[in-house]
């Protein structure tokens, strides 16, 4: 299987719900360091498994529309907490979404610090 994966990242707020978050609970930044993996059996006509411009564009788009905005107000995450996991499967859809003829997966990486992630991984 090949890959290529692509860094970026985006800063966000957002709270929780549920006494599991303690003090997560309350509005907090939070600065993510996303990785996308893009994997494929068979390398395409060029050779590639994605254009590696193509993808840091595509997650470039995906991270802008959410950086800097308390994601408390956004309208399709209402009612949801929108944890570490749940963002990864979040970009790794819309990803999807932009990117995903000819690839076998995505998975996506969200670094919180440097002592803790969360990832998730689509087939397609």
């Amino acid at each position: 299987m090949y890959s290529l994966t692509v860094r970026d990242r985006m800063m966000i707020a957002h709270s929780f719900t549920g006494a599991v978050f303690g003090p997560a609970q309350r509005l907090h930044g939070a600065t993510f360091v996303v990785e996308a993996t893009f994997r494929r059996a068979v390398l395409d006509a060029d050779g590639l498994v994605v254009d590696i411009g193509i993808a840091a564009g595509a997650l470039r788009s995906v991270l802008a529309s959410v950086e800097y905005r308390n994601l408390d107000d956004v309208e399709e995450f209402a009612g949801k907490n929108t944890t570490t996991e749940f963002l990864c499967a979040w970009v790794a859809d819309r990803l999807a979404d932009r990117l995903g003829t000819g690839l076998d997966s995505i998975e996506v990486l969200l670094r919180e610090s440097d002592v803790a992630w969360g990832s998730y991984e689509r087939t397609l």
